[in-house]
C-alpha cells in the first residue's frame, strides 16, 4: 500500500478519535452535566479516551458480528446522549454511516427520512412512538435495535442480522461515507447531504485552526457545546475539534439557559460554542453570581447580531466570535482576523482552503460594498474538496449548487475594502428558528393538504430571541369564515404531521396572495419593512399555541425515556 493510499485510509473519524486515545488515554473526552431530573447519568459524569475506546471497540464487534460493515447506513435515534457518540464512532470504524434523526420529528417526517436514505438498521431509544409510527408505515420496515442510551451501549447484545452484505469493498477510507445530514432546503422536502470522512475531519480541524481570539491549546480546552448532535456544528465543528486536540467536549442534553452558567462553571468549560438564540437567551437571564465565576477564554458561533455580541461581551467579559456555514459546505468561517468590524454582521475572510466571493446573478464578482450572493470553494484547482459529497439521489441539485465551480450559498453578503464580507440575509425562503432551518415549502405543502386551506404562503417574521419566526397567510377555503377557532384548527392540522419548531407563530387571513406576472407569490409584500406581521385584524397570533406544544413535544420525549 503506498503512501497515499495509507493516509487516505487513515483519515476517518474512528481513526482520529483512535490516535488520540493511544496518545491521551487518561485525558478526559465527555463530560456530562449534572442533572437530578434527567433521565441519564443524573449525578453527571466525565469519560475519559480510553475508557470511550474501550466501549467502541467492544461495540465494533458486535455491529461486525451481526453483519454490518462498510456501505451501510444507520439511523440514530439517540438525543445529545453520550450514547450517540459512541454508536457513531463503532460504526464509523467499520465503515458504516450514520443518519441521525431530530428527536422532535413526527411520524411522517421519519417516514420520509427512511424511503430516502434506505437505512439498513435503526438505533433508537425505547418508547419511541412517532418511530413506531413511521416505521409501520414504512415497505420494506427496516430493523430496529431499541437501547437504553444510558450505559454507553454495553447492553447491547442481540443487534438485527444485517439482511445484505456490506455494500463497498475494501475497508474505510477518507472518501466513504461517515453521515448522511438531512438539511431543509427550499423544497417541500429536505435533502440529503451525504458527508464523507474526509469532510467531518477537515471540518473539525478547520473549525479548531481559526486562531486569533479562538484559538485552541492542544490537550486543555474544555468545550460546552450545547448543540443537537444531529445537527452538522454539533457532529462536526465541535465534537472534532476535540477529538482533534485532545480536548473534552461537555455535552447537555439541550440547551436551557437556567443551567448554562451553573453547566458552564461545574464542568470548568473554558470554550462556549454559541446560536444567535443561545446569547440572546443567557442575556434575558437575571445577573447571577456563576456568570462571573467561569473560566471561558471565548466563544465562538453564528447567528449573533452586533448588538447582542456587544451586550454579551460586556456583562461576561469574553468576546463572541461571529462566523457563518452551512452544512454543505461544512469548513465555516470566523470573524478573527482584525480589523472585525464588529458593528457589522462581519462573519470572516476569504483564505487558502476556503475561498469566498460575492457573484451577481450572472455570475460576475461585485465590487466591494454591493450586495452579492456569498459563493465558496476549497480552491480553483479542487473546488469541492472537504465539501459535501452531493445530495442523496439528486444530481441535478448538486451541480446547480456548484455553477461555475462555485458552490452558491444562497445568502446574501457585501464586502468591505480590506475582504471582510458581512451576512446580509437569506436569498432562499428559509426560516432560521433558534438555530433550526424550517423549509417554507415543507410547512406550505402541510397548511395545502388542510380541507379549510385553498392557498398558503409561509414567511420569516423577526422574532428578537429565536432570529426568525414561522408566519402562515392563509387564503381560505370557500364557507371558512378567518376566525380564531379555524387558526387553531390549522395548527392543529400542522402539529399532527410536523415537529413543533416549525409550527406557524401566527396564521394571516388573506383574500388573495399578491402574485408576478408569472404566478409566483411576491413573499416580501406580505410583512412589513421591520419582518414583523403587519398590524391587521385577520391575523391570530398563535405563539401561546406554539409554546405549549413545544413544551408537551419534550414532556413526551423526557416521558418515552423513563
Amino acid at each position: 500500500m503506498g503512501q497515499a493510499e495509507l493516509r487516505a485510509v487513515m483519515y476517518t473519524v474512528f481513526s482520529t478519535f483512535a490516535a488520540t486515545a493511544d496518545a491521551m488515554p487518561g485525558r478526559p473526552f465527555l463530560c456530562i452535566p449534572p442533572r437530578p431530573d434527567r433521565a441519564y447519568i443524573p449525578a453527571g459524569a466525565e469519560f475519559n479516551y480510553g475508557d470511550i475506546a474501550e466501549k467502541i471497540g467492544s461495540l465494533r464487534e458486535r455491529y461486525h458480528d451481526a453483519g454490518y460493515g462498510h456501505g451501510h447506513r444507520v439511523c440514530l435515534l439517540l438525543e445529545n446522549r453520550p450514547d450517540f457518540l459512541v454508536h457513531w464512532l463503532a460504526l464509523n470504524a467499520i465503515g458504516a454511516s450514520i443518519i441521525p434523526i431530530n428527536p422532535a420529528y413526527r411520524a411522517a417526517e421519519i417516514a420520509y427520512l427512511i424511503s430516502h436514505a434506505e437505512p439498513d438498521l435503526i438505533v433508537a431509544l425505547h418508547g419511541q412512538s412517532e418511530l413506531k409510527k413511521a416505521i409501520a408505515e414504512s415497505s420494506p420496515s427496516p430493523l430496529l435495535l431499541q437501547v437504553t442510551g444510558d450505559d454507553l451501549g454495553d447492553s447491547v447484545q442481540d443487534i438485527p442480522p444485517s439482511r445484505t452484505r456490506p455494500p463497498a469493498d475494501g475497508i474505510p477510507h477518507s472518501r466513504s461515507e461517515a453521515a448522511l445530514l438531512y438539511t431543509s432546503g427550499t423544497t417541500a422536502q429536505p435533502k440529503g447531504c451525504i458527508l464523507s470522512n474526509e469532510y467531518v475531519v477537515s471540518t473539525g480541524r478547520w473549525y479548531a485552526s481559526r486562531g486569533g481570539e479562538a484559538t485552541y491549546h492542544a490537550g486543555t480546552e474544555r468545550l460546552y457545546s450545547p448543540l443537537p448532535l444531529f445537527h452538522m456544528a454539533g457532529l462536526t465543528l465541535t465534537t472534532m475539534a476535540m477529538m482533534l486536540t485532545g480536548g473534552c467536549l461537555i455535552l447537555p442534553e439541550r440547551f436551557n439557559a437556567r443551567f448554562a452558567w451553573q453547566d458552564i462553571v461545574t464542568c470548568r468549560a473554558s470554550v462556549l460554542h454559541y446560536l444567535g438564540v443561545i446569547v440572546a437567551a443567557l442575556l434575558e437571564q437575571p445577573p447571577s453570581p456563576q456568570e462571573a465565576m467561569h473560566t471561558l477564554r471565548f466563544s465562538m458561533g453564528v447567528g449573533a447580531n452586533p448588538e447582542l455580541r456587544r451586550k454579551a461581551h460586556k456583562r461576561f467579559g469574553i468576546p463572541f466570535v461571529e462566523g457563518w456555514g452551512m452544512t454543505e459546505t461544512g469548513r465555516s468561517c470566523f470573524n478573527t482576523v482584525e480589523p472585525y468590524h464588529l458593528e457589522s454582521n462581519t462573519i470572516g475572510r476569504s483564505e487558502p482552503g476556503f475561498e469566498m466571493i460575492a457573484l451577481s446573478p450572472d455570475g460576475r464578482e461585485v465590487p466591494a460594498g454591493t450586495l452579492g450572493e456569498l459563493c465558496v470553494r476549497h480552491s480553483a484547482e479542487t473546488p469541492r474538496k472537504g465539501f459535501f459529497s452531493g445530495y442523496l439521489k439528486d444530481p441535478a441539485a448538486t451541480e446547480e449548487a456548484w455553477r461555475h465551480g462555485w458552490f452558491h450559498t444562497g445568502d446574501s453578503v457585501w464586502r468591505h475594502e480590506d475582504g471582510a464580507f458581512v451576512f446580509v440575509d437569506r436569498l432562499k425562503h428559509m426560516i432560521r428558528r433558534a438555530g433550526e432551518n424550517i423549509s417554507a415549502a415543507e410547512v406550505e405543502s402541510v397548511l395545502a393538504a388542510s380541507s379549510l386551506v385553498r392557498q398558503a404562503a409561509v414567511v420569516a417574521a423577526r422574532d428578537p430571541v429565536r432570529e426568525e419566526e414561522v408566519v402562515a397567510f392563509i387564503v381560505a377555503n370557500d364557507g371558512v369564515q378567518p376566525s380564531d377557532e379555524a387558526a387553531e384548527r390549522i395548527f392543529n392540522h400542522c402539529a399532527e404531521r410536523l415537529a413543533s419548531f416549525k409550527l406557524p407563530a401566527w396564521v394571516a387571513f388573506v383574500d388573495a396572495l399578491p402574485l408576478t406576472a408569472t404566478n409566483k407569490i411576491q413573499k416580501h409584500t406580505l410583512l412589513g419593512p421591520d419582518k414583523t406581521p403587519l398590524p391587521d385584524a385577520k391575523t391570530i397570533d398563535l405563539r401561546r399555541h406554539k409554546t405549549n406544544a413545544i413544551k408537551t413535544s419534550s414532556s413526551n420525549k423526557d416521558n418515552g425515556r423513563q
